[in-house]
């Protein structure tokens, strides 16, 4: 008996350190450990398409390296919607790409002059 008491209570312990560290974190504490320096770069693009009701763009663009990806035309989601304002078919553009939620996301995007 007083082995059976020992083993449910080391399992108890366990499961709460396990959960313990599983909470997620805030945004504020995730973001802390990313240097600013790991910012994702800029890249060269050419908007082809744009679809602001359903807030995404499509870009020509060369290799982005910080996702792993060759040259290639691609449609992204937008993180906010506002970043299309301005844009028309055939704007060269600087735009930064980032897997947001496991989707291509394009954080900023500025028409280049």
């Amino acid at each position: 008996m007083k082995l059976n008491n020992i083993l449910l209570a080391a399992a108890l312990a366990t499961s709460f350190g396990v959960h313990a560290q599983t909470t997620p974190a805030s945004g504020a504490d995730h973001a802390a450990h990313h240097p600013a320096s790991a910012a994702a770069p800029q890249s060269d693009g050419e908007v082809r398409k744009i679809d602001k009701e359903q807030g995404k763009v499509t870009l020509r663009h060369g290799p982005l390296e910080n996702l792993g990806m060759p040259a290639m035309t691609m449609v992204f989601k937008v993180a906010d919607p506002k970043l299309l304002d301005g844009l028309k078919d055939g704007d060269k553009v600087k735009f930064t790409a980032e897997k947001v939620n496991g989707a291509y996301t394009v954080t900023a995007l500025q028409a280049v002059k």
